[in-house]
């Protein structure tokens, strides 16, 4: 493991683009996933059947598909993206799909008589969803939304595959280097393995303090 620790700083740069492409599309997923939950929920159908579509198309495909389609497939429209920011743009489309349905669970789960009563005090249906049904919505969906951002970060290791220096991709290039294989793979293990304990650890205080705030 010698290798390991001194190629370490190495490794952590890895470790820093993998946390980088985890947060943001993780940022922009969030977003996403509110807009289409909503827009499944309304009362206009095209709108609906649309966001419906995403969901299937995205659900039903798997990531890698859509990772080498932002990055390999937009060049053939003029469309030529650095491969971070195709990353995240990926990540973000896929995740957002997932969320929307963990958000739109949320919602259902409040009770209709929330939503009358705020009507009955002339609140509007964007006022009604914003102030009351969206903070009750989003602390119920903070459990599945934990699991699905560690699942994510796990998931980045993908992004190697369109040349993104990640922590899979950094310890590729030092066994390219030395000929050594386990020794980098048992390290990038404990370092996936420490992030995911950390995140874990900080969502399970999240989850609670919010509990304790019923």
């Amino acid at each position: 493991m010698q290798l390991v620790w001194d190629n370490l700083p190495f490794l952590l740069k890895g470790a820093g683009y993998t946390l980088l492409i985890t947060i943001i599309s993780m940022f922009f997923g969030l977003i996403i996933g509110v807009i289409v939950a909503i827009a499944r929920m309304q009362g206009n159908r095209p709108i609906r059947w649309i966001a419906r579509f995403y969901v299937s198309i995205i659900r039903g495909t798997p990531v890698l598909v859509q990772l080498v389609i932002v990055y390999y497939g937009l060049t053939d429209y003029g469309i030529t993206l650095d491969a971070i920011p195709a990353a995240c743009i990926a990540l973000s489309i896929n995740i957002g799909a997932y969320l929307s349905e963990t958000f739109r669970g949320a919602i259902l789960s409040i009770p209709k008589g929330q939503t009358e009563a705020a009507y009955a005090t002339g609140m509007t249906s964007a006022q009604t969803m914003w102030r009351i049904i969206l903070p009750q919505a989003a602390r119920t969906a903070i459990p599945p939304m934990g699991n699905t951002f560690i699942g994510m970060l796990k998931e980045t290791s993908l992004v190697s595959v369109i040349t993104v220096t990640d922590l899979l991709r950094s310890a590729d290039l030092l066994i390219a280097q030395y000929y050594v294989y386990m020794p980098f793979y048992i390290g990038i293990a404990i370092m996936y393995w420490i992030m995911s304990t950390i995140f874990s650890t900080i969502l399970e205080r999240i989850e609670r303090r919010l509990a304790k705030a019923y």
